[in-house]
């Protein structure tokens, strides 16, 4: 608060230039008194003193927006509120009003009108990070996105310190990424691109076959996502298939010579091979082509590569570095490779020469694309960003992205949503991968600067969440609510751990907690219908469900499976069938179709119970092949994975 105090600092200066009238000294030593409380951070009694200091100065608009910063930081918001209201009623330019007045409303819940207030106090200090941090905030409380981002990002920029403002915005390119996901499989599931997105998605699950078996698809589609072949091909060397990878490589080098990935792969395939020397010459050939691409996809070379045939390697590569056969920077990019993720991303590719016209720029970086010098050609293109040419837009993603320049990347999708008569699935694909990448790079920011706060650990409990370690996510929620005890977040996350742990009675105690300090959360409440559904409390469950209708859209189906399955036990049929066809999406295994066809059985309407048995039978069969592939993934040495 110190920094906002310097009202009272001048009030405090000017003494008796309020006049000589209602006892200035009584006004004085008020200001006294409040600033001595707001030093020992007792800010409720500064706020105290100053309301008795407005009442000798009601007409003072900086005594009044002192009263409103101690309301706030004494947690009386409502009172704040009304105190900055007052004062920009008094006087609309002071800075500090606009800003803590939109900072409340949107702690309070109205994003909406705390936009033209932040918008305007960031106009008038363009060098504070709270108003586009606040505005992050807001923007994204009301599913704006790109907004959001565009703020959170200038907050970072201003002070790249501030742990808090690298969370909201990996949270934000989190949700923009999850928006984009739904478009994209909502509109365009059968594209290649949704495609491309869904086996990369399948290769980090370890699922081979399923993700094999989908690249064949994409790499038949004649529109395509760049390098598709060589992704393939890397596939295939996960699953033990360096024959195939070969074959692919080189078809990929010849169909698409602009792709430096097949030549990476070739190289790696050279080390499993232990001819080092053929490898080295490889990477040098990279190198040549695009240094920041080089570092950026070194990595690649180690994934999941034998150790003994990784050390061959590097005892080669220091010996030639150490002849001058290979050159320093060459050696030091993939030492660097194997230690830490390339900071390549952080740097922002541009061209090196006099900045050519724009249709000369996207020849040239056409061109410089085709050649695989991808940093160039992001550095020709960089200003094409507003230029509504597509093909330019489409480089520049595809350049930006294999450089590892993911904001721009992000910026060139978002131009490519833009064009309303250019193909959305294009866009979303570059606009997902992109902001994916940029999220993980934003939270891992964020644990840096705050490794121990609560936020990292809920982060840590949602990862070993997401990867079935139900144990140590249990372990984060429980160290982030030692911090935090009243976090709906780690609540949530803790909760749901237990219930995904098969643990129902700690899932319900600790929801109801959850429920204590948010008691209209559509998801602590979903969660907590459903465990009560788990121990058949279909009755208990449904005010719960009723809340958790409103949850996010792609939760919806499942609450009205639940519902519906709360409504058939305690008899109420035709709701009941209302519900359950709600939520025949979210049927991954036949069991919603099963209780439908239960149902349409007693209501009598036999064609409807056999149709439903039937699609019920079709996802179970879809279930059990899902569960071969899952087999032979575990098994990628076996003579029935390979093709």
């Amino acid at each position: 608060m110190k920094r906002w105090f310097t009202f009272l600092i001048f009030l405090l200066l000017a003494g008796r230039s309020f006049g000589q009238q209602d006892q200035p000294s009584s006004l004085e030593s008020l200001l006294a008194a409040a600033q001595q409380a707001q030093a020992a951070n007792n800010y409720a009694a500064a706020a105290e003193y100053f309301k008795q200091a407005v009442k000798l100065r009601p007409n003072t608009p900086e005594l009044r927006a002192n009263l409103g910063l101690m309301q706030h930081e004494s947690g009386q918001y409502s009172e704040a509120i009304r105190s900055f209201q007052e004062t920009l009623r008094q006087k609309p330019s002071l800075y500090v009003p606009n800003l803590f007045l939109g900072i409340d409303y949107v702690r309070a819940g109205n994003a909406k009108e705390a936009l033209p207030l932040l918008l305007k106090a960031e106009k008038m200090n363009a060098a504070d990070p709270l108003p586009p941090l606040t505005l992050g905030r807001a923007y994204s409380s009301l599913g704006e996105y790109p907004q959001a981002i565009r703020e959170l990002r200038r907050a970072t920029h201003l002070d790249p310190q501030k742990g808090s403002a690298w969370f909201d915005l990996g949270i934000a390119q989190l949700d923009l990424v999850e928006e984009d996901a739904r478009a994209m499989t909502g509109k365009y599931a059968d594209t290649s691109y949704a495609k491309a997105l869904y086996a990369e998605s399948l290769v980090k699950q370890a699922r081979y076959k399923e993700a094999a078996d989908l690249y064949k698809s994409i790499l038949a589609a004649a529109d395509q996502p760049p390098c598709m072949g060589s992704e393939a091909s890397f596939l295939s060397l996960k699953r033990g298939d360096a024959q195939n990878a070969a074959l692919q490589f080189t078809a990929e080098r010849s169909r698409h010579p602009e792709c430096s990935l097949a030549i990476l792969g070739e190289a790696r395939l050279r080390i499993d091979a232990g001819d080092n020397q053929a490898a080295l010459s490889l990477l040098q050939e990279l190198w040549n082509r695009d240094h920041r691409f080089f570092a950026f996809s070194a990595p690649l070379l180690f994934d999941g590569i034998a150790p003994d045939h990784a050390q061959s390697f590097l005892n080669e590569l220091a010996q030639q570095q150490s002849t001058g056969k290979v050159d320093h920077q060459i050696y030091a990019a993939i030492i660097q490779s194997m230690q830490a993720p390339s900071d390549a991303a952080q740097e922002s590719a541009t061209a090196q020469n006099t900045a050519p016209s724009r249709i000369a720029a996207h020849d040239q970086g056409r061109q410089a694309y085709q050649s695989g010098q991808y940093a160039r050609c992001a550095g020709l293109l960089n200003d094409s960003l507003n230029s509504g040419n597509a093909a330019t837009l489409e480089t520049l993603a595809a350049c930006s992205f294999f450089t590892g320049d993911y904001t721009l990347t992000s910026d060139a999708g978002s131009a490519l949503q833009s064009l309303p008569s250019h193909p959305q699935a294009q866009a979303l694909y570059w606009s997902i991968k992109a902001n994916e990448k940029l999220a993980f790079e934003s939270l891992t920011r964020f644990q840096q600067l705050e490794p121990d706060s609560a936020r990292s650990h809920i982060l840590l409990g949602d990862i070993y969440r997401q990867r079935e370690r139900y144990d140590d996510a249990q372990k984060e929620y429980s160290k982030a609510l030692d911090l935090s005890p009243n976090d709906a977040a780690a609540l949530l996350g803790l909760a749901t751990a237990y219930f995904d742990d098969a643990n129902t009675a700690r899932t319900i105690e600790i929801a109801r907690k959850a429920l204590a300090q948010s008691p209209d959360d559509p998801e602590i409440n979903l969660l907590m219908g459903e465990a009560l559904i788990s121990q058949h409390n279909f009755s208990d469950s449904e005010p719960y469900l009723l809340k958790a209708l409103n949850a996010k859209p792609q939760m919806l189906p499942h609450v009205h499976a639940m519902l519906g399955e709360a409504y058939a036990a305690d008899g109420k049929m035709q709701d009941a069938l209302r519900e359950l066809k709600l939520g025949v999406d979210s049927d991954q295994d036949g069991s919603i179709h099963y209780q439908l066809a239960r149902l349409y059985g007693k209501l009598g309407d036999t064609a409807d119970a056999a149709v439903a048995i039937q699609q019920m039978k079709v996802l179970q069969q879809k279930r059990r092949e899902s569960a071969v592939i899952a087999v032979q993934d575990s098994h990628p040495a076996s003579t029935d994975d390979v093709p």
